[in-house]
């Protein structure tokens, strides 16, 4: 008899306060292997739509294969998954709404779309109940049990591009407080294993570590799991860890970006990568946030980089109307509910020359100054007089080339791909 791999999605289980699903997935492999079960490569940590309205803290699902014998086998697993969902869960608040998905056939490519669906757009979990019953999936829903689309796109996500990342975890006792990693152990790694591994640092913040009451310790970010484990041993810590576990993810891929020729075709709550030029020159409204307007032949979108991007908003003030970019980013609801583009990052494609008007030379070298209303110049140096002299332009030098911009790691998104990737 052929061995069934069966598929475990599993999403929804954390709140702002505290838990992570990768923790619980993470406990979950853990006791299958204590049984004797075998797990099929690693474990799978997924990101979706940064703008759903209702997404999870990360908004991160999780899914797994195992590799069984029977049926009697499939029984034992499916019982073991959902009891620790059931009991790790934060099931107190009401944001919290689990999903466990199982599934036992071959990845489709309507799984596939699917997937890309709930990492681009929104999908609502009826349509997903629709698809999991069409499919024959088995799937547990706890109170409204809206965790059923991140764990279905969880197992349907294909990768054609691919990151790690291995988490560390806390032991329950120091959930919340102060975490204790030697951050200079951290710069040393940095040093070793960059690029390889990546977004390790911020400018003297140590970016690998979180900063809510989750069980995550640290997370790093790699190329290949083969580096992972050789920044673990590098980094130092002055705590227990319970486990860590490595997950291979859709993580810094720009998965969620679409493509799109018109700005006027763009909606609120999806992603793109689109094109057009800067329609008015950055201001800063309340908040320290600058924005600017996007146009094209079809329309405009205003743009934000919001404060939290922090230096990345410097490149922002440095644009001109005129300017052709490329941006990367979703749409909020925005400063008034209009749909805003928060820029990720940005290609600056065509610099515009910016220019201004200037008193003329005189011919002996010095810049000549106004003689009076409708009097022309006269230079102060040598005291000529130029009663027809003109205005000249002259170009003003731009303290921004063509190239890639990108936000810090400290305020990336984790879908966002970083320009060392690309």
């Amino acid at each position: 008899m052929n061995d069934i791999l069966l598929y475990v999605g599993i999403d929804d289980t954390d709140s702002s306060s505290g838990m992570c699903t990768t923790y619980i997935t993470c406990v979950i492999i853990s006791k299958l292997k204590d049984y004797g079960f075998n797990i099929s490569g690693y474990p799978r940590l997924i990101r979706l739509n940064p703008f759903a309205r209702f997404k999870t803290r990360g908004n991160g699902a999780l899914s797994f294969k195992i590799e069984l014998k029977n049926e009697k086998e499939v029984d034992e697993v499916k019982k073991l998954v959902v009891e620790n969902v059931q009991t790790l869960s934060e099931l107190q608040d009401e944001k919290t709404n689990p999903g466990v998905v199982f599934y036992q056939n071959d990845i489709t490519s309507e799984l596939e779309e699917f997937a890309n669906r709930a990492i681009r757009e929104i999908v609502t979990i009826t349509e997903t109940e629709s698809i999991l019953n069409r499919i024959g999936a088995d799937y547990y829903k706890f109170k409204n049990g809206r965790g059923i689309i991140g764990a279905l796109a969880a197992i349907g996500c294909h990768l054609p591009d691919q990151t790690y990342e291995l988490l560390a975890y806390r032991t329950p006792e120091n959930y919340g407080t102060k975490r204790k990693i030697d951050h200079e152990s951290v710069v040393e790694m940095d040093k070793k294993t960059y690029p390889s591994t990546f977004d390790n640092l911020d400018q003297g913040y140590i970016a690998i570590e979180p900063h809510t009451p989750c069980p995550v310790l640290y997370g790093i970010r790699a190329e290949n799991p083969e580096v992972l484990e050789q920044a673990r041993n590098m980094v130092l810590v002055m705590e227990p860890i319970e486990r860590h576990c490595i997950f291979q993810t859709n993580q810094h891929t720009d998965m969620h970006l679409k493509p799109i020729e018109n700005i006027s075709d763009m909606e609120k709550f999806k992603c793109y990568i689109v094109e057009g030029r800067v329609m008015d020159k950055p201001h800063v409204i309340d908040g320290g946030h600058l924005i600017f307007k996007l146009e094209d032949e079809s329309g405009t979108i205003e743009c934000a980089a919001y404060e939290p991007t922090k230096q990345f908003r410097n490149y922002i003030r440095e644009l001109e109307p005129g300017d052709l970019l490329k941006v990367y980013g979703g749409v909020g609801e925005g400063i008034n509910n209009q749909g805003t583009l928060n820029i990720e990052k940005f290609q600056l494609k065509e610099p515009v020359k910016t220019e201004k008007l200037v008193n003329p030379l005189c011919s002996c070298g010095k810049r000549m100054k106004s003689a009076g209303k409708d009097k022309g110049f006269k230079c102060p140096g040598c005291g000529k007089i130029e009663r027809n002299g003109e205005k000249i332009r002259v170009e003003i030098p731009r303290n921004i080339e063509k190239g890639f911009y990108e936000t810090p790691p400290s305020a990336r998104r984790h879908l966002s791909k970083p320009l060392v990737r690309q």
